[in-house]
């Protein structure tokens, strides 16, 4: 393999080979029905979206964050892995993405505060709760995402406590339906990611105020799937490595700090993000705008990272490996555009994927 090739190197994490270093970002589909026996069940929607990807060398697909409750979605139609059903209907994606050499990965969450909101191209507004298809949402304070959103109810001790569970419940789910690779969303202002920030986090028990407070839920999470997830096969951890805010919020200081903690309790990837967990804010943009953030959590903690955020060129991700910021890239918008990217960027930078013997005219 050639110098220029660091995407197509394999990477051996636990016992787990990835193929390659071209992975895809979980992107949330919202096509699921949202009530009844069939609630948060993958169906042919979602086999043919992660088929294609698989059929076009993509190393390591993270299925799009993933319910460990009902009341955990985002929308009433996402996915979710709180019952067999689901599990039942996650085998039939991951058998053809491992047939085709694609790892299988799941993104597992919980929508917090941000929950019971409608589809994107319905306008993505909050649902209330005595709405037909809405619920109440929780968080870890009784302070709403924005104006228009529902004020979160504040969860208990207790209740902190059974979430944390029922992380630990999907994992399990997720180990069954033959997924590979599980990661925690704890990002985007999400559950986790809520507890995380003094923004959204104003407890004065011990899961808030100081730093090692506001972390604790978030460690526990980890430290309850990885008790339950095979010891031989990966954690990853995706992070909003900063609000964005000038004061108040979670900084990429505090995401390095935190990489730390997460390799103590087992992660082995920290896939870095940002935003989500305010409103309101405008971010600068632009090609790999998010990759500094990886290259410096890279830089100053043992953890190893995956860069993403508009990385759309093969001679830019090569890049982003050959300098040292990253040791993987997440493709999102890109591989929705082009399922076959990872074939596209073999065969400018004369590296190799597996590809179907039906693609084979491509290669």
């Amino acid at each position: 393999m050639s110098a220029a090739s660091a995407l197509f190197e394999p990477w051996t994490l636990r016992s787990l080979t990835i193929p390659n270093r071209i992975w895809m970002a979980p992107m949330c589909q919202y096509s699921a029905e949202a009530f009844g026996p069939n609630a948060g069940v993958a169906h042919d929607w979602h086999f043919a979206h992660y088929a294609a990807r698989a059929a076009g060398g993509t190393g390591l697909i993270l299925v799009e964050a993933t319910a460990v409750a009902p009341e955990g979605r985002i929308s009433p139609a996402d996915l979710g892995i709180w019952n067999d059903t689901q599990v039942e209907a996650f085998r039939r994606i991951v058998r053809f993405l491992e047939e085709r050499g694609t790892v299988p990965g799941i993104q597992i969450g919980h929508a917090g505060r941000k929950a019971s909101t409608d589809r994107p191209w319905r306008g993505g507004a909050p649902i209330a709760p005595d709405a037909e298809e809405g619920w109440q949402p929780v968080g870890p304070s009784p302070v709403p995402f924005s104006e228009r959103h529902t004020v979160p109810t504040e969860l208990t001790v207790e209740q902190i406590k059974e979430i944390v569970g029922q992380f630990a419940d999907a994992a399990r789910r997720a180990r069954d339906a033959g997924f590979k690779v599980v990661e925690l969303h704890g990002a985007h202002g999400y559950l986790i990611g809520e507890f995380l920030s003094p923004h959204s986090n104003k407890r004065t028990d011990a899961y808030g105020g100081s730093f090692e407070n506001r972390t604790r839920f978030a460690l526990e999470v980890t430290d309850a799937v990885r008790a339950v997830w095979p010891e031989e096969l990966p954690l990853f951890f995706r992070i909003s490595a900063t609000d964005w805010l000038d004061e108040g919020g979670w900084t990429v200081d505090d995401t390095v700090r935190f990489a730390g903690l997460l390799k103590e309790h087992g992660v082995d990837v920290l896939d870095a993000s940002s935003g989500g967990n305010a409103s309101g804010i405008r971010i600068p943009t632009g090609p790999g705008y998010q990759v500094p953030f990886a290259a410096r959590v890279k830089k100053e903690s043992p953890l190893p990272v995956a860069a993403v955020g508009l990385i759309t060129d093969p001679a830019q991700a090569e890049k982003i490996l050959a300098n040292g910021e990253a040791d993987a890239v997440l493709l999102g918008r890109e591989l929705l555009r082009n399922p076959s990217w990872a074939l596209q960027a073999a065969r400018e930078l004369g590296g190799e994927v597996r590809v179907p013997d039906q693609y084979g005219w491509a290669i």
